[in-house]
């Protein structure tokens, strides 16, 4: 294994040693810390005045441990939201932690985000990151063993899913990078661009949780088919990937009009959540003392639908034992 690109990021408050590996690509570049398995940089080329740092993150693990928006981070068992913290499964009920309100959000209040992920393979541009998370953690049945592999290749960066479990389980992960083409500390991301070429999307109630319909987009605000300005309103919603069959799609293209810097997002889910950072005020300062707040920046989930283990009309994120969970989300850039 090559260890020349790896470097100790801090140490967690037990003394388990969090590492950060960064690896490269021509002019791609990103750094990966273990605690939370979180994207802490990722360098792009801009159109002007060099390489754009396009994610947030922080400077120190005393930050990454404190903030609660779950920075850069894999999240798992369960991507997004739960309705009422609680899933039926081969006739059994399962509680689980609630940590949004009276729901379950990512994985609950000691999920993946929150783990210090284990080194299995390194090399200049990739890195391969494992995880165990035993039967009943946060209500989850199943000792799951999940792999997440880091790639920069070509012009992108590719993240690739990997899980098994001993018992039938929930397995829905994801990455929560928060996007900001125009360098992540430059403020507002309301004249950046986004698209989103799906024709449906998972309209949702109280607590954001999913009515149970996959509506047309037309004729609502939630119509992104068309390269247009983030502006003001506020996202955090769920689009149904068009022609969606477990191959790569494109899910979303994203713009920024000052750095020229372009980005694609390809998945094999059949869902991608848009988020606009609408919950980013108090985090602390990022990388460089930049101030982060409401609006800064945007995520782009690839995901099975929220709360799909209970509504059966959507995407099945149930993993049955022994059987593999696996998937690949792509960031491509150009400038």
């Amino acid at each position: 294994m090559n260890e020349e690109n790896r470097t100790l990021f801090g140490h967690m408050p037990d003394g388990t040693a969090v590492g950060e590996i960064v690896l490269t690509d021509g002019a791609l570049s990103c750094g990966v810390i273990t605690y939370g398995g979180a994207l802490r940089f990722l360098t792009v080329p801009g159109q002007t005045g060099g390489p754009v740092d396009v994610v947030l993150g922080f400077d120190t693990l005393e930050d990454y441990i404190r903030q609660d928006k779950y920075m850069g981070a894999l999240v798992g068992r369960y991507g997004n939201r739960i309705g009422g913290s609680r899933f039926a499964l081969e006739g059994q009920e399962y509680p689980l932690r609630a940590n949004d309100g009276p729901n379950h959000l990512h994985g609950g209040p000691e999920g993946f985000d929150k783990k210090v992920w284990q080194v299995r393979a390194q090399t200049r541009s990739s890195v391969s990151l494992s995880l165990f998370s035993p039967d009943g953690e946060e209500g989850y049945p199943g000792n799951l063993e999940v792999t997440v592999t880091y790639t920069l290749r070509g012009q992108g960066l590719e993240i690739a899913y990997r899980a098994r479990s001993s018992r039938t389980t929930l397995c829905n992960l994801t990455n929560h990078a928060y996007f900001n083409l125009s360098g992540h500390g430059s403020g507002s991301i309301e004249g950046q661009h986004i698209q989103l070429p799906a024709s449906r999307y998972t309209p949702v109630g109280e607590g954001l949780i999913p009515t149970g319909a996959v509506d047309p987009v037309e004729g609502t605000p939630m119509d992104l088919r068309e390269l247009q300005p983030i502006g003001r309103r506020e996202y955090d919603n769920n689009w149904a990937v068009d022609g969606w069959d477990g191959t790569l799609r494109l899910a979303a293209r994203a713009w920024s009009p000052d750095t020229g810097v372009r980005m694609e997002v390809l998945t094999t889910m059949p869902g991608i959540q848009f988020y606009t950072g609408n919950f980013l005020d108090g985090c602390p300062r990022g990388k460089g003392g930049a101030p982060y707040g409401k609006g800064g920046a945007f995520c782009l989930e690839t995901q099975y639908f929220p709360d799909s283990p209970n509504h059966p009309d959507f995407p099945s994120a149930v993993l049955a034992a022994g059987e593999v969970f696996e998937s690949k989300t792509v960031y491509r850039f150009e400038a």
